[in-house]
């Protein structure tokens, strides 16, 4: 199994010091952050959504791409995809990270939904819009030799492996891919079982992330319904059972990377370290 681990996690490490450190560690990847900075955050603090030591984005990612690969490589970091935050209706933007990524080699990056979903949102509409915005995404992708990757991610279009599966089905899996997030699938939305998604999406499944979560009860309502709420957790703590994900993604022919993320306040470099040896425990366990 091949581990990367987010360089969303490590937003006051430039790039140098987070390749050392994911190579110190012993990961075999980094999927590099790649987004434009908030306006309202261009001065503000480092935080894992906002400013980062390591300003990579879109419109320098051609100028500063080859550095992010020799250093990676010097650490024996590969570069499976790009975090990126592009919405599948901003083309120019797509345009620069497939042009990007097509030069530099790296096979992949992230592209969202045109818009988010809330109980308000007719879920059929939201589909077929997203399908439409994944055209032209794919006539892109298809231009540079790359792949899109959809996230299974709440609040989305794709909540779990089977909705995603409804936005990628009718596409080419070489220029549309899907992350499957099995931390999003831990935190409240998109809960299924692992295999139901990996055998529809199949060549469809092209990158992994993994994190844990679980629910807690809080208040119970006046109508008597208990509410819940969902914490992030240790990868051995979640509601999910890891080891066992890892066992059917195996079976299934995935050959790809897992890449870790967590975003709580413990410092990034135990969270690293803890998981990492927990997957590590997971593969030689299966």
């Amino acid at each position: 199994m091949k581990i990367s681990a987010t360089s969303v996690m490590l937003p006051r490490h430039d790039l140098r010091e987070a390749a050392a450190l994911l190579g110190e560690l012993g990961f075999d990847g980094a999927e590099w952050r790649c987004r434009y900075v908030p306006a309202n955050q261009a001065q503000a603090d480092y935080s894992f959504w906002g400013r980062h030591a390591y300003d990579l984005r879109p419109d320098n990612l051609r100028e500063r791409g080859p550095e992010m690969l020799r250093v990676s490589t010097d650490h024996g970091l590969a570069v499976p995809c790009l975090a990126t935050n592009v919405a599948a209706t901003d083309l120019d933007t797509v345009r620069l990270l497939a042009a990007g990524c097509g030069e530099l080699g790296v096979p992949a990056f992230k592209v969202g939904a045109p818009r988010g979903w809330s109980p308000a949102e007719h879920y059929p509409t939201l589909l077929d819009d997203s399908r439409r915005a994944y055209e032209a995404v794919v006539a892109i992708c298809a231009e540079h030799g790359v792949k899109a990757l959809l996230e299974v991610h709440r609040g989305t279009v794709a909540m779990s492996p089977t909705m995603a599966y409804l936005v990628v089905r009718d596409f080419d899996p070489a220029h549309l891919g899907v992350i499957f997030d099995i931390a999003n699938m831990s935190l409240g939305q998109g809960f299924e079982p692992p295999e139901v998604g990996l055998a529809l999406l199949g060549a469809h499944v092209a990158h992994v992330h993994a994190g844990g979560g679980r629910p807690r009860p809080t208040d119970r309502r006046a109508d008597g319904q208990q509410a819940w709420a969902w914490d992030t957790v240790d990868l051995a703590d979640s509601m999910l059972d890891t080891a066992g994900f890892l066992a059917a993604l195996q079976a299934s022919g995935y050959a790809g990377y897992v890449t870790f993320e967590d975003f709580r306040g413990e410092a990034p470099e135990t969270l690293l370290a803890r998981n990492l040896a927990f997957l590590r425990s997971c593969e030689a366990g299966a």
